[in-house]
């Protein structure tokens, strides 16, 4: 595969069209001269049928099913190094990632996977047997990103060892037919041949070219590094590949809330939700610990900006290992804290109000703080208090209290029957609750949402007059349950919770690395033109030396003749065009000027000695 190359014809390097613009027959009369000019896979037709002429007999059979065999599978080999099979490659690749983006992912949240399922029962069953929940594991992606790799891999190592044959050898001898090439010069010297070679290696090494004699010419090549550029870009590209998968099969992620005070391990056990990749195991996890000591949250008072966060951070102190000395650190956010292959980033903020829970007798049989889900920009909150073990109701039986929770840091709405948040600080703290008793249902074993009641096996507790017990409460009031069930107050301490995400992401340097690699390869690739020039001296059937430099690339390029025209310029300042000898006398077939001053002196006519003639027979193709 290349970036950059056309279908070429059988070795020459160059197709049939750019041959007839230059004027060389398709039959390759420039010989080593056109070839090898670059390392692209030459496609080739199918054939028909490798095996040939079948023999008699069983033998015959097996021979010529052999061929067939061996045959076939170099063609669909070359097929599948070839550019045009990588680039159908890339493009389903591509066209294959969009249901991954587009889809629920059973990888990433199996949850909405459920919900498209159950909201999509034609749909669901047909997208779970094509593999789009889950694409990236898929069979058909699999395959797809398999044969790229291999496609890349098949191309880049022939290419690789054919470049490096090349860059060991020297550029090939001059062809016959030099005013046949693309850029073409000549004209006449009274310099030796060999003093023209010897000037002609001088200038092309300034120019950086590799030049050599070979017979009678200078043989000079240049632009190595479109070809490094190419085989640059489709390393980088199977770097990425193999990074991406690397990092797709030994990657994990996991998300912890952690309030103020508390602290986290990276076991798989104190994740809130967790995943990673198929290879990934509990063993490679970093052993490391931290605990949340504070969390700082400023926000813009005043202006077009008010309620924007301006400090948004946690300050933590975290150690490595499981002896490991205790470090302070801020983490903020897109400023993760970096712990061997893992990193935690800070993303998500919100309140966790202390409330107490007393029974009729007035002990105390839950007391912690609860995180809440914050549900606009202003930090207006609900979650949901379960007592779950402890508590006897005022008959003495065991139940569950559950507490249906709304939280504002800055309450307004008052005398509106509503309440929300105006600023996401603390200036106005307000906890409004509602009490059910009976079952939470958390012994069926079935996961809960931590911020939601199933009150399915649940009554709500009501007033002497029958309505449903509710009340707002501010940092240190109490709301007694009815019936001596008992009371839950809400502290005057509101702490803060952060979330934080665990990643290791293995492999990402390395795409990142094979990314800029891939850019800077496919600008070689694109930019830099190789060429070869060759500068012949001969001696003419008049004993004077003739010179003739020529130039061919990969492709026509309109910097080639001004290459060339400059390369002859300063050949030419060494082995200048020979004049005609003044003592010779008139040329006899040469016509006469009418206009021609017959008086004019011969000598104020000569040219300037000093001037640079136009280079005989100097063209473009």
């Amino acid at each position: 595969m290349s970036t950059t190359d056309t279908d070429t014809d059988n070795g020459t390097g160059r197709t049939a069209a750019a041959k007839r613009h230059i004027g060389v027959s398709a039959d390759g009369e420039l010989g080593e001269a056109g070839s090898q000019l670059s390392t692209a896979p030459v496609d080739t037709a199918v054939p028909g049928s490798f095996g040939g002429m079948r023999a008699p007999g069983p033998v015959g059979a097996l021979t010529w099913t052999g061929r067939e065999v061996v045959g076939w599978s170099r063609w669909f080999w070359r097929q599948l190094t070839s550019m045009r099979v990588a680039l159908i490659l890339l493009f389903l690749l591509s066209l294959g990632a969009i249901p991954g983006s587009l889809i629920p992912q059973s990888g990433t949240d199996a949850s909405k996977v459920a919900d498209f399922k159950a909201a999509h029962s034609l749909l669901g069953p047909l997208y779970d047997r094509l593999g789009l929940f889950h694409v990236y594991s898929s069979v058909w992606f699999s395959s797809i990103y398999i044969l790229l790799f291999v496609s890349l891999i098949g191309c880049i190592v022939p290419r690789t060892w054919q470049f490096v044959g090349q860059l060991r050898g020297r550029p090939p001898g001059a062809p016959k037919r030099l005013d046949r090439l693309p850029a073409y010069a000549t004209w006449r010297t009274a310099a030796e041949p060999e003093q023209v070679r010897e000037v002609a290696l001088q200038v092309l090494g300034r120019r950086r070219f590799r030049a050599h004699v070979e017979k009678d010419a200078v043989a000079a090549e240049k632009g190595y590094l479109r070809e490094t550029g190419n085989l640059i870009f489709h390393m980088a590209l199977i770097l990425m590949l193999v990074a991406f998968a690397w990092g797709q099969l030994f990657k994990s992620e996991g998300n912890k809330l952690i309030v103020e005070g508390d602290g986290f391990s990276n076991t798989l056990s104190q994740y809130d939700d967790f995943k990673s990749g198929n290879l990934f195991g509990s063993d490679d996890l970093t052993p490391f610990s931290f605990n949340l000591k504070e969390f700082d949250g400023t926000y813009e008072r005043t202006g077009p900006n008010k309620g924007t966060p301006r400090t948004y951070q946690a300050a933590v102190t975290y150690s490595v290992g499981a002896y490991g000395k205790d470090r302070k650190t801020v983490v903020k956010v897109n400023q993760p804290l970096e712990i061997g292959n893992s990193k935690v980033y800070l993303t998500a903020h919100g309140y966790a109000p202390v409330v107490t829970v007393r029974n009729g007798k007035g002990d105390v049989v839950f007391h912690d703080a609860v995180p809440m889900l914050p549900l606009d920009s202003n930090v207006t909150s609900q979650g949901a208090i379960k007592v779950m073990d402890g508590y006897r109701n005022a008959r003495g039986q065991a139940e569950q209290l559950g507490f249906s929770a709304f939280f504002v840091p800055t309450f307004a709405g008052a005398g509106k029957g509503t309440m929300f948040s105006q600023f996401p600080a603390l200036d106005f703290p307000v906890l409004a609750l509602s009490g059910y008793h009976g079952s939470l249902g958390v012994d069926a074993g079935i996961p809960q949402n931590v911020y939601q009641l199933d009150t399915s096996k649940m009554k709500q507790f009501k007033d002497a007059k029958g309505a449903i017990l509710k009340a707002r409460l501010l940092p240190g009031e109490t709301m007694k349950l009815p019936g001596g069930a008992g009371s839950i107050t809400f502290d005057k301490g509101v702490k803060q919770w952060a979330n934080f995400q665990v990643t290791q992401q293995p492999g990402s340097d390395w795409a990142l690395v094979g990314a800029f690699a891939a850019i800077f390869g496919l600008a070689g690739s694109l930019f830099i033109q190789r060429r070869r020039v060759w500068v012949r001296a001969t001696t003419g059937a008049d004993g004077v030396t003739v010179v003739e430099m020529a130039g061919l690339g990969r492709s026509e390029s309109a910097r080639l003749p001004e290459e060339l025209g400059d390369l002859a310029a300063l050949v030419h300042e060494q082995a200048p065009t020979k004049t005609d000898d003044p003592d010779a006398g008139p040329d006899p077939d040469a016509g006469t000027d009418p206009e021609a001053d017959p008086d004019a002196d011969p000598d104020t006519t000569d040219p300037d000695p000093h001037a640079v003639p136009a280079a005989e027979g100097a063209e473009k193709q």
